[in-house]
């Protein structure tokens, strides 16, 4: 075994040490109070972090995808989403078998389908691995591209494993937006379990409560949802991983300090997993690149323009400022009755959200890579777009921020000259 792969195992062991070290929930009255509704369904972070190094160290240790020529490796990412895109479909049929009321016997009718499935899990059991490695390393020299590395390396290595993903039970005050609690509970918690959750919480300790799904979080390996989406995928394997390079750098170590580093800390992830996830597809999957925005059309002198459509991130901003102003005023049942009313607006345009409450905007609007959303007129979001949009490179921008640990500081990199 190479000099640098025996470096890279020990390094992923010591970043893991230190990364779980702060994986353990803060202590608090309150706290304890809302664990005693979630704490037998808390996801087990201890375990699955030390399976998932067991088996991230045996990937660096045999090095299996860096045999295969780079088209090699696309191809078998690309053949392997294709796979997961067929296990999704033979899901979905499975469940609509058990679920079709004129199925008499639901297992003799879904025996070929299920045999089909346990042949295809095999086969994702397989590839997986050697999948993930290769995605590791072509955002690794993507990254090194960037220039976001240490002597040419990635700090800490890209490692990620995609997995059924811990849901996240939010907690924020009724009235005012601010997330006090993100616990980690087990994946697929049935709708019916968390409303029930949900509303023993905010019954108890008179606090606005939502369990919501993810596509990634920041451990170390990063755990990442399974998709056949190869944009997001990239995107995403990024994202996580500019948390895992905060996390080693003050910005990251004061995630939970207050609401502004966890919107900076979001945004800046956003922002820099896009700039990577591009690139990435840019270099190696380019054929799948999504096409640019449509430029809008000109209307013709006297021609009437055509009505705007529904704007999801427009309406989110509207509501969102909206209900700040509400609470900013006392008006907390008022911000709730409104904000039931616009989740009915939304669903009637197609936008399937179970429950728009504090929670759900304190959770939410703190990624706020793009104007607008649920962030509604956040200054925090703003600066760090503008610092990103002022910097030279995405290493420029990630190398200032990364050392920040107020919004002060923020403000005082835009402002320079002023006291």
């Amino acid at each position: 075994m190479s000099i640098k792969r025996w470096f890279t195992i020990v390094l992923v062991v010591l970043v893991g040490i230190f990364l779980l070290a702060f994986s353990n929930y803060p202590q608090g009255d309150e706290l304890q109070r809302i664990r005693a509704f979630s704490r037998p369904l808390e996801f087990d972070y201890v375990s699955w972090t030390i399976n998932a190094l067991s088996t991230k160290l045996v990937q660096v240790a045999l090095g299996a995808a860096e045999t295969l020529p780079p088209d090699e490796q696309s191809q078998l990412v690309l053949d392997y989403l294709d796979l997961i895109n067929e296990i999704d479909q033979a899901e979905r049929r499975l469940n609509e078998i058990y679920a079709d009321p004129e199925i008499l016997n639901p297992e003799f009718a879904s025996r070929l389908l299920r045999q089909q499935l346990t042949n295809l899990y095999t086969q994702r059991e397989l590839l997986g691995p050697v999948v993930e490695s290769i995605l590791q390393g072509q955002i690794s020299e993507v990254v090194a591209d960037l220039g976001l590395t240490v002597g040419g390396q990635p700090l800490p290595p890209v490692l990620f494993h995609s997995t059924p993903l811990p849901t996240a039970l939010i907690v924020s005050p009724r009235d005012v937006i601010k997330q006090l609690h993100n616990i980690s509970l087990e994946p697929d918690i049935h709708v019916d379990q968390r409303s029930t959750i949900e509303d023993h919480i905010d019954q108890e300790l008179d606090v606005s409560s939502l369990i919501v799904d993810v596509g990634g979080i920041g451990v170390y390996p990063t755990m990442i949802t399974e998709t056949s989406n190869i944009n997001f995928l990239t995107e995403v394997i990024a994202h996580e991983w500019i948390h895992n390079f905060l996390s080693l750098r003050p910005l990251g170590l004061n995630y939970f300090t207050s609401p502004e580093l966890r919107t900076m800390n979001e945004t800046a992830a956003a922002l820099a997993g896009k700039e990577i996830g591009r690139a990435v597809m840019e270099r190696f999957y380019p054929e799948l690149l999504p096409p640019p925005p449509a430029p809008e059309e000109p209307t013709e002198p006297g021609e009437q323009p055509a009505p705007p459509e529904f704007d999801f991130r427009d309406e989110m901003r509207k509501t969102r400022l909206t209900v700040d102003q509400l609470l900013a005023e006392g008006k907390v049942e008022e911000s709730e009755a409104y904000m039931e009313a616009q989740r009915q607006v939304l669903w009637e345009h197609g936008y399937r959200i179970r429950k728009l409450n504090q929670a759900y905007f304190a959770f939410y609007g703190a990624y706020a890579d793009e104007p607008g959303g649920a962030a509604g007129e956040d200054p925090v979001g703003q600066a760090v777009r503008d610092l990103y949009a002022d910097s030279d490179s995405l290493a420029s921008f990630l190398k200032t921020i990364a050392w920040m640990t107020s919004f002060d500081e923020l403000l005082a990199s835009l402002n320079p000259d002023v006291d």
